[in-house]
Formats: structure tokens, C-alpha cells, sequence
């Protein structure tokens, strides 16, 4: 029965959330964006008891390939850092989810979790991602109060930024913000989900801001996907 679920959550968000379970498909939302103006956030999601560092590599051959690697930045979690060097080595930016840090690579800063302005004030120089993502406990204004905290931290400082938002408030706050503090359109850019507010991406990458697209992809993203929508990750 579980299987069954399973099968028809990936049939409903295939194509609409989630790119594809194959590498193929990454690459192939993947040039459809940049075609269109956008950046890239590769976020390829094995299933589970896949090779997933098999899987990985041959993505980011596949990016290399494809031509892609200078507007694409692959998402890893932090048992996948020993291929922050091959994507290194294909002209492919990395950002690193997790606790373990490594240099030259993006910090992925959830909003909500504890100590979350103190890591923003720690790497105001390098290069964060802030993640609008719940946590457990904070939830409404509380969370968005989190995330305008860090937001503005980030934002006077001089690092490069990634403002990672799918709600249309934060999204403008971030804007009025970088105003403020004579952010150019360079020094930052917003993160959206694939699938989500595409008029308003393509508005804002009109307006002159870049825009990067978290596109998930793998058998393993549609679950990873769900729990998102339910607030589990």
C-alpha cells in the first residue's frame, strides 16, 4: 500500500515540483531555465539504496557537459562533500547543507534554527544561502521574524547572498532590503522553489534581479518534496 502512495505522490508531483527521477531530467530543466534568464540550485535526490555518490557525479558530468556548470550551484548534504572537489573540477558551484562546513562552498542557513543569526553574523563576508524552511516550533510571524533577523544581517554585510523564499512579503522585504544597504544586483540573488510563483520569478529577472531556481530531481525528491509541503523539512 505504501508503495502505491508512494508511486502516485511522485506521478502528481513529477514534472510540476520536481523535475524528473532521472539525471536526465535535471539537465533538462536545467537548460530550460537558464534559456529563460535563470539560475540554477541542483538539488538530485536518489532513491533510497541508489548510488547516490554514482548518481551525483554523473550529474555533474552531465552539467559540465551540457554547458551549464557556470549558472548551475549543486546542493549537497554534508555526507556528500567529498564531491564538492569533482564539481569544483567541472566549473559547478556547491552550496553545503548541514552542520559541516567547507571552504569555498555556500553555507546553507536554515532561519529557523537555533543559532541561526549567530551563523548568519559568522560568514557576513562569505557566501550564505538563507533558508525560509520551518522548524519545528516556529511557525507564523515568529518564523518570519527569524528569517527578516537574519536577512538583515546578511544584508549589510558584504558576502554573497542567497535569499532562499517562496512567500511574496519576505520576497519583497529582501528587495527593499538590499536597497537599503546598496546591495548590487551581483552581490545576491533569490532562491524559489521549481514550479512555484513562475510569474514572479520571470517578473523579478525582468526587474534586473537574479533569480535561482531550486530544481529537485531524482527518485528520491518527490518524498523529500511532500515533506516540505507538510513542513517536515
Amino acid at each position: 500500500m505504501r508503495s502505491n502512495v508512494g508511486r502516485t505522490l511522485a506521478a502528481v508531483l513529477f514534472g510540476r515540483l520536481v523535475a524528473g527521477p532521472r539525471i536526465e531530467d535535471a539537465v533538462r530543466v536545467a537548460g530550460e531555465l537558464v534559456s529563460d534568464g535563470r539560475r540554477v540550485a541542483l538539488e538530485h535526490v536518489p532513491a533510497p539504496g541508489d548510488d547516490a555518490a554514482a548518481e551525483l557525479t554523473a550529474l555533474i558530468g552531465e552539467i559540465h557537459a551540457a554547458g551549464l556548470a557556470a549558472a548551475c550551484e549543486l546542493t549537497l548534504s554534508a555526507e556528500h562533500i567529498g564531491l564538492v572537489a569533482t564539481a569544483a573540477a567541472a566549473g559547478l558551484a556547491v552550496a553545503v547543507a548541514g552542520p559541516i562546513e567547507v571552504p569555498g562552498t555556500t553555507v546553507v542557513v536554515p532561519a529557523g534554527e537555533a543559532g541561526a543569526e549567530d551563523r548568519c553574523r559568522e560568514h557576513v563576508t562569505g557566501q550564505v544561502r538563507l533558508v525560509q524552511g520551518p522548524a519545528i516550533g516556529r511557525h507564523g510571524a515568529a518564523a518570519d521574524l527569524a528569517f527578516v533577523r537574519c536577512l538583515n544581517v546578511l544584508m549589510a554585510g558584504d558576502g554573497r547572498t542567497e535569499i532562499a523564499a517562496s512567500d511574496r512579503r519576505l520576497i519583497a522585504i529582501a528587495g527593499e532590503r538590499a536597497a537599503w544597504n546598496g546591495r548590487t544586483p551581483e552581490s545576491w540573488e533569490y532562491v524559489m522553489p521549481y514550479g512555484v510563483l513562475i510569474d514572479e520569478q520571470r517578473r523579478l529577472v525582468a526587474g534586473g534581479y537574479a533569480v535561482r531556481v531550486a530544481v529537485p530531481s531524482g527518485g528520491g525528491a518527490a518524498a523529500l518534496v511532500a515533506r516540505r509541503l507538510g513542513g517536515l523539512a
